[in-house]
């Protein structure tokens, strides 16, 4: 069977191609419906933890998941950005990009990034079909995040030593609407874990 193409680019040179093997079909195979769920929040938050072991829970149950986390990609896919409002923007949008991927892999894609402007954050979410962005807020205060402080760099920022720093001297815009609102600064990461699995069951995304 000849694969479909449309146009999906201002290059006439670039199309889409369209194949046999679809989002559908690969989601049918893991019986499961893919998702992207966007943890959001101050550094020191909990948004990694949270999503790991979320993961972790996730996995236990026989889902199909892959967990970007922050730090990693700058590793790699990001590791040419820095941290001026343009890069942010741009590392957001390619994080955006390889999570509609892998959604169309048909897995349960889990982020964790502060992405700290709602307007980025609605860029990622433009990019997937309704239903399947879900904003997780990781909601713990400035003053439990600096409390925390498990990589040092709220002293770092208020030393002067990090410029342009989440919560510091650069705005963090919290969610106004969030899918799952995770009050992190008074729960154990278990509770979080169990909070977030309620709310996926309530969505569809899991059954169990």
């Amino acid at each position: 069977m000849m694969t479909t193409i449309v146009k999906s680019h201002d290059n006439e040179n670039i199309v889409w191609h369209r194949h046999n093997v679809d989002k559908s079909s690969r989601a049918e195979q893991k019986k499961q419906k893919p998702c992207v769920l966007w943890f959001t929040g101050l550094s020191g938050a909990g948004k990694s933890t949270v999503a790991g072991a979320l993961e972790n829970r996730l996995v236990e149950l026989g889902y199909h998941t892959y967990l970007l986390d922050g730090d990693n990609v700058r590793h790699g896919l990001c590791r040419d950005l820095g941290f001026s409002s343009e890069d942010r923007r741009e590392n957001i949008r390619r994080i955006g990009e390889v999570a509609k991927l892998m959604a169309d892999a048909g897995l349960i894609v889990l982020s964790a990034f502060i992405s700290p402007h709602r307007a980025e954050r609605q860029l990622v979410k433009d990019l997937l079909p309704e239903g399947e962005f879900i904003e997780v807020f990781v909601d713990a205060s400035l003053d439990v995040c600096e409390k925390r402080d498990p990589k040092g760099l709220y002293k770092k920022a208020r030393a002067g030593e990090i410029k342009q720093f989440t919560g510091i001297d650069s705005e963090y815009q919290a969610p106004v609407n969030p899918e799952v609102h995770l009050h992190a600064g008074d729960k154990t990461v278990s509770e979080l874990v169990e909070l977030s699995l309620h709310s996926l069951r309530k969505r569809a995304i899991i059954r169990d």
